[in-house]
């Protein structure tokens, strides 16, 4: 990982992303260089634009949560249309036994992470 944040910091700060910038930030910062890391590393930023590819990765969580937020005020709007208060109440306590009989509750997460 601190291969990108070399090239990212180059590309930062207006300098040219090649073997010799790349290996002497990972050098300032104590890295023990491999080279063929670096190489690889080059070669393969050769024809990304990396301000574009910054800018698309910010904008896909934005766009997520944008629409989770909109689907749950949905939610919420039939729910507070519901004549029958109690009925929605049952139904919320209803999924939230199923979710922790299911002991889905980020377990997985922690599984995947060790």
């Amino acid at each position: 990982m601190e291969y990108v944040y070399a090239a990212l910091i180059l590309n930062e700060t207006g300098e040219e992303i090649n073997e010799d910038n790349v290996t002497g930030v990972l050098e300032a910062a104590g890295v023990d260089v491999e080279e063929s890391r670096v190489k690889a590393l080059v070669a393969a930023l050769e024809d990304v634009d990396i301000e574009e590819a910054i800018e698309t990765a910010a904008a896909a969580p934005a766009a997520g949560a944008s629409a989770g937020g909109a689907a749950d005020a949905d939610a919420s709007a039939d729910e507070a249309d519901d004549d029958d208060d109690e009925a929605g109440e049952a139904d919320a306590a209803d999924e939230a036994d199923d979710d922790e009989e299911d002991g889905d509750g980020g377990e997985g997460l922690g599984e995947l992470f060790g």
